[in-house]
């Protein structure tokens, strides 16, 4: 937990947020990378011929999508946690909208709701246009599961 807080910490000091990420191994598989303009954190999935799913098209697999979206959430709250800690999934849901072709996929978190044991999240994942997202997710999500163990 001193790692993950030390880790935020230099993220936000630094700008960068890839330390933060390496603490998950999946994350590193999918390649997941973050950065920050402005208030805004967006998400990006590199193109990648190991994420897909359907070579026919070439498409993303829909698994690694909803894995990405799930991950921005999961992050996007750790980052903004005064005490930072990995949130546990509750339930998250995917609308599939669109073909994730072979191509930089990226994603972005919008927490609706914080309380001191449950978020909120709406997440949306696009390729060309922010405007025609390839998928939309909501989820909950677990804040005080490191507290709940002492």
């Amino acid at each position: 937990m001193e790692l993950l807080q030390k880790r935020v910490n230099q993220a936000h000091a630094s700008g960068d947020y890839q330390p933060v990420i390496d603490l998950i191994p999946y994350a590193g598989v999918l390649g997941v990378q973050c950065e920050r303009f402005g208030e805004e954190m967006i998400f990006r999935l590199p193109r990648n011929l190991d994420n897909i799913g359907n070579p026919t098209i070439p498409a993303i697999h829909g698994g690694v999508i909803a894995s990405f979206m799930e991950l921005t959430a999961a992050f996007q709250l750790t980052l903004q946690l005064e005490h930072p800690a990995l949130p546990k999934i509750i339930d998250f849901s995917v609308d599939y909208m669109r073909a994730g072709l072979e191509r930089d996929t990226f994603a972005m978190c919008t927490v609706e709701r914080q309380g001191r044991r449950v978020a909120n999240c709406s997440i949306i994942a696009w390729q060309e246009r922010k405007s025609q997202p390839i998928a939309s997710a909501r989820g909950h999500f677990l804040l005080d599961s490191f507290s709940s163990l002492t």
